[in-house]
């Protein structure tokens, strides 16, 4: 097996081999552009699991944070203390802030540590949500905004 950086440029290696015997799990439509076979379809063990896909900018764009429905993504610490996790998410509770995602990772090499991947509705510089973020810097060791951008709704 062998890992690459995205699904289409695994079809892509795929093809520049030119070796029968490998595969690669990625879109029709790749297989289509590198002139592979498609040899199975619908492959994921649950058809509720989607990727979602960024696009990344250098520079914050000039958009107005108040127009538009946002979700900010962020990634923090904590301390491993009771409670520690429910006072970290009442900062949004608090300010009526919508969380759409929660997840946890522990931190390779520091046993019992983890970082905390939340997404909350709103643009991070409005004034509700730059408080909200304020305030879980007071309480995580480590914060840091990934990113604001533009809900989309799914298109099935």
């Amino acid at each position: 097996m062998i890992a690459e950086t995205d699904t289409a440029g695994s079809a892509r290696l795929v093809a520049e081999r030119g070796d029968r015997q490998a595969a690669a799990f990625a879109s029709c439509r790749a297989a289509e552009v590198h002139g592979l076979q498609v040899l199975a379809e619908n492959l994921e063990d649950n058809e509720a699991n989607y990727t979602r896909f960024l696009a990344l900018e250098s520079k914050p764009t000039e958009r107005d944070p108040l127009e538009g429905d946002y979700k900010t993504s962020i990634v923090f610490s904590l301390s491993n203390q009771p409670g520690a996790l429910f006072r970290a998410l009442s900062v949004f509770a608090l300010r009526d802030i919508d969380l759409a995602k929660i997840e946890s990772r522990p931190i390779p090499g520091k046993p019992w540590e983890y970082l905390f991947y939340v997404d909350f509705a709103g643009h991070a510089a409005t004034p509700t949500c730059q408080r909200a973020l304020d305030h879980l810097g007071e309480l995580a060791p480590f914060l840091r905004v990934l990113g604001s951008y533009r809900r989309h709704l799914l298109v099935t």
